[in-house]
């Protein structure tokens, strides 16, 4: 069975960083590609960000562009967003989803219970 976990959410200031894990249980995760999705209560999901199966092509959406970055460690079976200079406008629950194939242009089988940033003074 897999399981995604995410972790590191929080309550960070304007302008601080924040970096939120995803661990991966059930899976060969090095075999797939993974993204970040976020969803603001009453709003649609909004792609954040993707990484191949390997780590070799990342993708970020223009909105976070400069401030987030995706990566990960197959050994650890866990995916990463480190996001700086945090607005009040990344205030989410951000999710990580693991898609069916080795990039990004695949549908997404799995999907966490998500982890709560909140970025307020």
């Amino acid at each position: 069975q897999v399981q995604l976990v995410e972790s590191g959410g929080g309550l960070v200031q304007p302008g601080g960083s924040l970096r939120v894990s995803c661990t991966a249980s059930g899976l060969t995760f090095g075999s797939y590609a993974m993204s970040w999705v976020r969803q603001v209560p009453g709003k649609g999901l909004e792609w954040v960000s993707g990484i191949d199966h390997t780590g070799s092509n990342r993708y970020i959406a223009d909105s976070v562009k400069c401030r987030f970055a995706i990566s990960r460690d197959n050994g650890k079976n866990t995916l990463y967003l480190q996001m700086n200079s945090l607005t009040p406008e990344d205030t989410d629950l951000y999710y990580c989803c693991r898609a069916s194939g080795a990039t990004v242009y695949n549908e997404y089988d799995n999907w966490g219970q998500g982890t709560q940033v909140t970025v307020s003074s």
